[in-house]
């Protein structure tokens, strides 16, 4: 299924672009594109159940910040219009148990605790008459969270562009595009942008161990819409930025502290230091929605720890030892001290950082 995003430039021109969908949510059901399937195959997962919803998110059948985010909202009404006998009360208690449930599903990422945390405060203070009204405004609450992520890509897009020059190299790490988020992404929203414009790029797509989210999600994703892309083993990174051959580097991330440090796909720390050495630009490409108020630091950032089976097994053949010792972290942390600058709805900011008020006082 192709969706098309409006995406305009510095003077209103109107560019086009083909994105296979995320999500899309339907008559009351949610469908998420089987993202673990990718490039292989597209099919979508109708969630019957928040059971369905909570393991769907836990098992990367949706991920990126963003998506998940407008997933967990959607997801949080799964099997709910069935419930419209109850109680006003009894149905706002019943949407709240499987929100908070969802909000379990994966800890690094806060656009899923901040999504839900706004639908739960809407269902808190609603004075709705009915259970049928209540889960009427939730599911409205949830449409518009899903457009405000895309108007938000949009702009990342518009201001990130500006920073892309005519042949210009860029270096992205995991997937921080359209199957990140419910837009044009936000790390690839510059390169989408840029492109569209006329802009002649090219990208590096590391391939991003251990489950290759940039050799089978962003390689594919970029190829779809035309953008000359190249991939690469993520131990290249070095060799590539000696040649001279890397001009800027584009990530996107799951979390920023109020510091600026930033949670993104393991493996961005590395990519951060070894750009500083080269005297290469690193820029975080993230929405408003992904800072965190209640964390100062990147030192209060929780990691996700995965699966052992992630690292020993690749294409269902084991390739390491049975038994074997594995430390298997989904993310890390760049130190603020590492960005150059973060790509927003709101333009580009640079150091020093201090994102205590969000991005709107800076």
């Amino acid at each position: 299924m192709l969706f098309i995003v409006d995406v305009r430039d510095v003077n209103g021109k109107i560019l086009i672009v083909n994105i296979t969908k995320t999500l899309y949510w339907r008559n009351n059901e949610l469908y998420l594109l089987d993202q673990r399937l990718l490039p292989a195959r597209e099919e979508y997962l109708r969630q019957s159940n928040i059971k369905q919803v909570w393991l769907s998110i836990n098992t990367l059948v949706v991920r990126g910040a963003p998506a998940i985010g407008v997933a967990a909202a959607y997801g949080s009404l799964t099997g709910l219009h069935e419930h419209f006998a109850l109680s006003k009360e009894d149905f706002r208690h019943k949407y709240i148990s499987q929100a908070e449930y969802l909000m379990t599903s994966r800890p690094t990422a806060v656009n899923l605790s901040n999504a839900l945390n706004i639908m739960i405060t809407l269902c808190s203070k609603s004075i709705a008459n009915s259970a049928e009204q209540l889960y009427l405004e939730l599911e409205a609450r949830a449409v518009a969270l899903h457009g405000e992520d895309i108007e938000m890509n949009r702009l990342i897009g518009l201001y990130g562009a500006d920073l892309i020059f005519d042949g210009c190299r860029v270096l992205t790490h995991c997937n921080a595009g359209a199957m990140a988020s419910t837009g044009i992404g936000t790390a690839l929203a510059p390169i989408y942008t840029a492109y569209k414009n006329g802009v002649k790029l090219a990208v590096y797509a590391d391939e991003t161990r251990p489950l290759l989210q940039g050799a089978r999600i962003t390689s594919w994703e970029l190829m779809k819409t035309g953008v000359d892309v190249t991939l690469v083993c993520d131990n290249m990174a070095a060799d590539l930025m000696s040649r001279k051959m890397v001009d800027m580097v584009i990530v996107g991330c799951d979390r920023v502290a109020i510091n600026g440090d930033t949670a993104n796909k393991i493996g961005t720390h590395t990519l951060a230091v070894t750009a500083r050495h080269f005297g290469i630009p690193l820029y975080i490409a993230a929405p408003s929605s992904t800072i965190d108020p209640n964390t100062r630091s990147g030192s209060n950032i929780i990691i996700e720890q995965r699966s052992w089976e992630e690292v020993t097994c690749f294409g269902g053949c084991s390739t390491a030892p049975y038994g074997i010792k594995v430390y298997n972290p989904s993310f890390d942390v760049t130190p603020n001290t590492l960005i150059t600058g973060f790509i927003t709805e709101r333009g580009i900011i640079g150091p020093p950082y201090d994102f205590s008020r969000g991005f709107s006082d800076e």
